[in-house]
């Protein structure tokens, strides 16, 4: 998005000194983090004079304590061609990541877009694509082997009705490359937690989220090993989940694994940006920040990059857009203040919780 009315842009410049990851860790949350993708690629292509400021955000360890490489480590740019493998845009997150101190949430081993091409039109029979899979996660989970907080190993693997989509890998193997994602990974990086990731499960009684809840169970039924549940969270600003519903969700996979967490947040505008739809993106950040912090099993918060020019939603959807937190000349949008406010409210609410117990005894 590029401000052209002066008077909104000033109006948009934050006060807010608070630092998102501080602020989340001191509400409980292992980290808040951003995703970021490789310079002078994609989206970030056309804007290298912002290189210097965005890095600057980027890197603060305050700010962000967890990154992701939208991209690098996608079957499209890691294995281009059968056997051939190039690490050099997850590295460069992953460098990043190592040096700036961060946590690296790793992302994604099995996914039905953004394939290379010879994964598409290869004429698969069920063993040939079981050894492709297996070859291309012990290569790649095992190339970043202790580096990963977090792998995403499948990645929307459900239709919009809950149902299995019906990707290439789903066609020649049905859920059976799910477990079998789901197993190499396991063996490959022990440490690293494994989560089933996708969009639009946020919500408590819909048909996806009862499709990931029972992707969940088959895996366990199954005896296999599954930590987290990934939340994308790509959200709309003029109708998106209650706190409460966030809440509901997340505790019901909770029921089922470790750790839940909101991995791909941003709350989309429909353009043009106004002051009402800057308010309800603000709620719509708010709500993910509350139902995180009241969920014992949520860990963190990542939103999908955080400087609308290198967003994604502009070139999905037309006519969206002003999803992240910084505007083109770097002013914050209220959404950033807004987080900064529930955290430091939540925060109070348990300071005071922890001194009414200490007070009453309750809970020693």
């Amino acid at each position: 998005m590029r401000l052209s009315n002066p008077l909104l842009t000033a109006a948009l410049l934050s006060p807010a000194t608070g630092q998102l990851h501080q602020l989340a860790k001191q509400a409980g949350l292992l980290y808040f983090g951003a995703a970021t993708d490789t310079p002078y690629q994609r989206e970030r292509a056309p804007y290298p004079e912002s290189y210097p400021q965005y890095d600057a955000i980027l890197r603060d360890p305050n700010e962000f304590g967890q990154t992701t490489p939208t991209n690098g480590q996608k079957w499209l740019f890691i294995e281009p061609e059968p056997r051939l493998f190039n690490f050099t845009e997850g590295d460069y997150v992953a460098d990043l990541a190592q040096e700036t101190g961060k946590l690296l949430r790793c992302h994604a081993l099995v996914w039905h877009s953004q394939l290379a091409p010879w994964v598409e039109s290869t004429n698969w029979t069920a063993e040939a694509l079981t050894s492709a899979i297996t070859r291309h996660i012990r290569a790649v989970a095992g190339y970043y082997r202790g580096r990963c907080y977090a792998w995403d190993v499948v990645n929307e693997a459900l239709d919009e009705d809950g149902t299995y989509r019906k990707s290439i890998f789903y066609n020649v193997l049905g859920e059976d490359y799910i477990k079998l994602a789901f197993r190499v990974a396991a063996e490959v990086d022990p440490a690293a937690k494994l989560y089933y990731n996708d969009y639009g499960i946020e919500r408590p009684n819909s048909n996806k989220t009862a499709g990931a809840k029972r992707l969940v169970k088959m895996l366990k039924d199954a005896g296999v090993r599954i930590d987290g549940v990934g939340m994308q969270a790509h959200l709309h600003a003029d109708n998106h989940p209650s706190a409460e519903d966030l809440i509901q969700t997340s505790k019901g996979y909770a029921e089922l694994v470790k750790e839940v967490a909101f991995t791909e947040l941003d709350v989309r505008i429909k353009m043009p940006v106004n002051d009402t739809k800057l308010e309800w993106q603000k709620e719509g950040y708010q709500k993910v920040v509350t139902a995180c912090v009241k969920v014992k099993a949520c860990v963190g918060i990542t939103i999908w990059d955080f400087y609308d020019p290198f967003s994604w939603v502009p070139h999905v959807f037309e006519g969206q857009g002003a999803s992240l937190l910084w505007f083109e000349d770097f002013s914050k949008h209220p959404a950033y203040d807004g987080m900064v406010q529930t955290f430091k409210k939540l925060i109070a609410q348990q300071s005071c919780k922890k001194k009414r117990r200490g007070v009453t005894g309750v809970g020693n």
